[in-house]
């Protein structure tokens, strides 16, 4: 049965509060990686610009619930009865848009564009590898990276959950990056929409763009 525009809204906002709780003890934000390969420039945020991997075509807006639901003994309300995925679901996507975030920016110039995908294996589409893959062997970015013998290591943190459907969810992410090279040592973020796809506890990557495309 479908809901109400306003019962959408209404659990789009218990979402992102339950979001929010799970971020201190089942997500935990910021987690750090050191390895993987480089990038073009010194003040970019990923090897790559960001907002040329295309977009997955995944439905962006909120799918309509299975049921209603029911008051648990407490007379809370179990908001998941209203969702397509469960708590531990919700929790393993995230998981995997932190994980894959910090991957993002994190690597080496010593490495190559294999080495620098091959650390996201299991984390992202086979469609997103060699997109990924040909933008970090772009002919410009690699001699950039090499030239100023680029160390980066990336954090991710998930700002919220922008939209969700019965097998894709997307967050918006804040991408951190500490970068080394032969110029100094900058730091800078950028904020993206990371879209997983899957179901239960099995999500992976399947797109990344620059937060603000698409959007009014």
């Amino acid at each position: 049965m479908d809901l109400s525009p306003g019962q959408q809204k209404a659990v789009f906002v218990l979402v992102v509060v339950v979001l929010a709780a799970l971020g201190y003890w089942l997500i935990l934000p910021k987690i750090t990686h050191s390895h993987g390969s480089a990038q073009a420039a010194a003040s970019s945020p990923a090897p790559s610009a960001a907002g040329s991997v295309p977009a997955s075509g995944v439905p962006q807006g909120a799918a309509p619930a299975p049921s209603t639901a029911s008051p648990a003994a407490s007379g809370a309300v179990n908001i998941y009865s209203w969702l397509p995925f469960t708590q531990q679901g919700l929790a393993a996507a995230a998981a995997v848009t932190v994980k894959f975030g910090a991957d993002y920016n994190t690597y080496s110039y010593t490495e190559d564009a294999a080495a620098y995908v091959g650390t996201m294996n299991g984390l992202i589409t086979g469609q997103l590898a060699t997109t990924l893959q040909g933008l970090y062997s772009t002919p410009g970015v690699a001699k950039v990276r090499n030239s100023q013998k680029q160390v980066s290591t990336g954090t991710a943190v998930i700002d919220s959950l922008r939209s969700f459907g019965p097998s894709s969810l997307t967050f918006v992410v804040t991408a951190g990056q500490h970068l080394v090279t032969s110029q100094g040592t900058t730091n800078g973020s950028a904020q993206y929409a990371i879209t997983v796809t899957g179901s239960g506890t099995s999500w992976q990557v399947n797109d990344i763009e620059l937060s603000t495309v698409g959007q009014s």
